[in-house]
């Protein structure tokens, strides 16, 4: 049995720290403006993901999408996230290793006291810049949420919030439901 490691062909430093990343054994590392942090599971924070991912899963489904917590690769940059949540089109997301942000129909980040300002502000920045349509930021510090859209190189053009756990927030097309915020 051969206790080399395997090979592979690195083209530049960001290739290897993806694949570095993407190979890390112990956890569900992410890379965070360069930055390696180790994603920790918090029971709180896992309910909330999974109260947003059960009322959007009707229309998740109808749209013949998934919802994960699935990697998410910003190429050109040194970031590799792991959101909370993810919808992206089966067919995109089947054997997929991971997606670009504009493949996506929402994204949903879920703040932790560690890791607030990261998903405030350069996680905002990036996803729209990187495309993503619709983010959805739970901030569980402050007990709100606010829905981000209309992705550009300078940051979102429009926000829907903040908006206090318990009130209604609309998830435009092609979700167009209302979510219940209350238990997040």
């Amino acid at each position: 049995m051969s206790t080399q490691p395997p090979t592979y062909v690195v083209d530049d430093p960001e290739t290897a720290l993806k694949y570095a990343i993407r190979h890390y054994e112990g956890g569900r590392p992410q890379i965070v403006e360069g930055f390696i942090e180790l994603t920790r599971p918090q029971r709180a924070h896992d309910t909330a993901a999974d109260r947003i991912r059960d009322q959007i899963a009707p229309v998740v489904a109808e749209l013949g999408c998934v919802s994960g917590s699935g990697d998410l690769d910003l190429p050109g940059s040194s970031n590799w996230y792991i959101p909370d949540l993810a919808v992206a089109p089966r067919a995109l997301a089947k054997g997929a290793t991971a997606l670009l942000p504009d493949q996506t129909l929402l994204i949903v980040e879920i703040t932790s006291d560690p890791d607030g300002d990261a998903v405030r502000v350069a996680k905002r920045r990036r996803y729209a810049e990187y495309g993503a349509p619709l983010y959805l930021l739970v901030d569980r510090q402050e007990k709100s949420c606010t829905l981000f859209s209309e992705p550009g190189d300078l940051g979102y053009a429009t926000s829907d919030g903040p908006h206090a756990f318990g009130t209604p927030l609309h998830l435009p097309a092609p979700f167009d439901l209302d979510l219940d915020t209350s238990e997040l």
